[in-house]
């Protein structure tokens, strides 16, 4: 069985502009993703798929395997697609370029369930939202799931509403496992009215009738989209370095 990590890299990011560059505590932030990857045990291999020379430049600085990509994909998901029609394996997982704090351990969770049970499209982590500014937070996508764990539906806004009590909230980990098959037919689809609302690509699948398996993990994490949300991440990492 091969399985090939893959990490979407984009530099023209609306809301931060080279934001796979930012440095996090000396070192780019594209290369703390690449090094906790590098320490999940089941990748065949692990490759940065960029569209950027700039991005590419650093990945040669810094001895990072990368493959360039189409400068026309709208989604993470559709440059992964790239990556698997160039090298063959039996799943392929997306790390996010953005979410330095996803450890080696919080990646493996999402490969498992591949592994043992080949019953899926898509699988995507899940952590418990404990913050209440995270509910509220736009760009934080939240996801409700059925009684197997299948995702029912992704949203930006607080789902489900609580009219009778108060439900356990979900946020989505920016850890994906894809089949090939799920991949093709995933860039054969236009990208639907919810999709399209909603800005978030796994809605994509749920649009076409695919299964998300979702996968609830304790570990949370930041997705850098704002230069504060940098900003958090640094001082996590720093108050981690110091409990060490």
């Amino acid at each position: 069985m091969k399985i090939l990590g893959v990490i979407p890299a984009r530099f023209k990011s609306s809301r931060f502009p080279g934001k796979p560059l930012a440095d996090i505590h000396g070192k780019p932030m594209i290369l703390h993703v690449y090094e906790n990857a590098m320490k999940v045990s089941l990748f065949d291999k692990v490759l940065i798929a960029t569209d950027d020379e700039r991005i590419a430049s650093e990945c040669t600085r810094h001895g990072m395997s990368f493959v360039m990509t189409s400068d026309e994909h709208k989604t993470g998901t559709d440059r992964v697609a790239e990556v698997a029609e160039k090298y063959a394996a039996d799943f392929y997982v997306n790390i996010q370029g953005d979410e330095p704090l996803v450890s080696p351990d919080t990646i493996e969770l999402a490969i498992q369930p591949a592994i043992s049970n080949a019953d899926f499209d898509a699988i995507n982590l899940m952590t418990e939202i404990r913050d209440i500014s995270d509910l509220v937070n736009s760009t934080i996508p939240k996801v409700v799931v059925n009684i197997r764990n299948e995702a029912i539906f992704f949203s930006r806004s607080p789902i489900p509403y609580p009219k009778s009590e108060r439900p356990k909230y979900y946020k989505q980990v920016c850890v994906y496992v894809f089949k090939r098959n799920a991949l093709r037919r995933f860039v054969s689809l236009e990208r639907g009215p919810i999709e399209r609302s909603e800005d978030i690509e796994m809605l994509r699948f749920l649009e076409d009738r695919m299964t998300v398996k979702m996968v609830e993990v304790r570990d949370d994490s930041v997705a850098v989209d704002t230069a504060a949300d940098l900003e958090v991440v640094k001082n996590i990492l720093a108050n981690r370095k110091k409990l060490k």
